[in-house]
């Protein structure tokens, strides 16, 4: 935990009671966040994160002032990231909830925002050394509607897979929608390298728009590797990969070594590991 906090512009030791059971995210999961690597006091991609949190806020009808800008959360991210003297990589968790009041109908759409830094051991995006080892979670299965590719407060379907996964012992698991297509992880997004294509499965699925794989998809056309972000994916198609990875804004990527008895390489993995690395230091 940050020694401090930023709630709306002011930086609050990080054990002293901000919230009270009024709180609208606690109440009825009624906010929006972003998760989001700084290094140093810079934070790479701190745009994308903003685009995706405003047009997730527009959807939800949160008013967010004009004022709140890129440039805006960043003097407020690299303030907190000095007053907390992290300075060597950190995950940055930036929130946004309807200011309290009333039941499921809101009194207002003016929104709160709260900002907390964690140190990380590493400054940069690192491809794991060993391999993760995932199944299959088909017991909740993700409905496909409009909320399906937002960052909202309610997260139980992950919480419910994450715990899934931890009972097995294994890294991750992937998560199905509704009409039975693979469509990302407990954490992450999902890469399939299969025949020379690169594939990730489509928005329209329902799985999370994420800023990792925005960039993982551009920097794969980059790399002149053909990538299919429309994809319907089936675990057909995962036991056939010659590669599977997992992508969020936290680890950068993440390479597969195993999915029941198949066992993955990830040499496109690397390659776009160390594309990244160079892309998130210029």
């Amino acid at each position: 935990m940050s020694q401090f906090v930023c709630y709306n512009g002011e930086f609050i030791p990080a054990d002293k009671p901000i919230f009270y059971g009024t709180n609208r995210a606690f109440r009825y999961g009624d906010g929006l966040f972003e998760t989001m690597r700084a290094m140093g006091t810079s934070t790479p991609f701190l745009n994308r994160h903003i685009e995706r949190l405003k047009n997730s806020a527009s959807i939800l009808q949160f008013e967010i002032p004009e004022n709140y800008t890129v440039l805006f959360f960043q003097k407020q991210i690299t303030r907190l990231l000095n007053a907390n003297k992290y300075f060597n990589g950190s995950k940055i968790r930036l929130s946004v909830f309807r200011k309290d009041g009333g039941n499921y109908l809101p009194h207002s759409n003016k929104i709160d925002y709260y900002i907390e830094a964690t140190p990380l051991e590493t400054n940069n995006f690192s491809l794991n050394a060993k391999g993760l080892i995932i199944v299959l979670f088909n017991e909740w299965k993700k409905p496909v509607n409009e909320l399906s590719g937002l960052k909202t407060s309610n997260s139980l379907l992950y919480v419910k897979a994450a715990s899934y996964a931890q009972s097995l012992k294994i890294d991750d698991c992937l998560l199905l929608n509704q009409f039975g297509n693979i469509i990302e992880s407990s954490s992450s997004n999902l890469f399939v390298f299969t025949n020379n294509n690169l594939l990730t499965p489509s928005l329209t699925d329902g799985c999370l728009n994420g800023v990792m794989r925005q960039i993982i998809i551009q920097l794969a056309l980059k790399e002149k590797i053909t990538v299919y972000d429309d994809a319907c994916i089936n675990e057909n198609d995962i036991l056939n990969a010659d590669e599977v990875f997992l992508t969020n804004a936290i680890n950068g990527i993440r390479w597969v070594v195993a999915f029941k008895n198949r066992r993955y390489f990830c040499k496109i993995a690397k390659r776009l590991s160390a594309a990244l690395e160079n892309l998130s230091t210029l």
